[in-house]
């Protein structure tokens, strides 16, 4: 494999065992949450899904966020199933914008975000993207056991 085809790899991987935790999540737990400053569940999932289309339109524009907001921003949380739907759109323009680049842009290209200090080369910061993702589905996890929730089996 080469370093895209492992990238997207590594996306697909995530979001999967993503989507299995959120999909263990019932409804009466969507909007727990462990304490008043934390993200309830469904806050989180949007998050994730919501960061991704931020991450993208950031990486188009070179670092630049702008005064993008996200499409999903103003939708009300129904459930896991729309959120995944709404999300799907942006997902798959997402990952077909890493579908067209080239090991050498992966390597070459930098994503420099002034505001944060961050400056990344392209490779770097899409694992990042996918490091973020993974982090939430971990403190979703944590709820899910703090709730005493039966956790989904990820490392299959």
């Amino acid at each position: 494999m080469n370093a895209k085809e492992l990238l997207i790899l590594n996306f697909e991987e995530v979001r999967r065992r993503s989507i299995k935790v959120w999909k263990n999540i019932s409804d009466d737990y969507l909007f727990w949450r462990p304490d008043a400053d934390a993200m309830n569940c469904i806050e989180m999932i949007r998050h994730v899904l919501e960061g991704e289309n931020i991450y993208h339109h950031i990486i188009l524009h070179g670092g630049d966020l702008g005064d993008f907001e996200s499409p999903l921003k103003t939708n009300p949380f129904n459930s896991i199933d729309d959120e995944l739907k709404n999300a799907q759109p942006y997902r798959e323009k997402f990952l077909k914008m890493i579908h067209g680049f080239t090991t050498k842009e992966l390597d070459e290209m930098y994503i420099t975000r002034k505001q944060l200090g961050q400056h990344r080369k392209l490779g770097d910061y899409l694992l990042r993207i996918a490091y973020h993702e993974a982090v939430h589905t971990g403190q979703l996890l944590d709820y899910l056991r703090t709730t005493k929730t039966a956790r989904p089996k990820i490392w299959d």
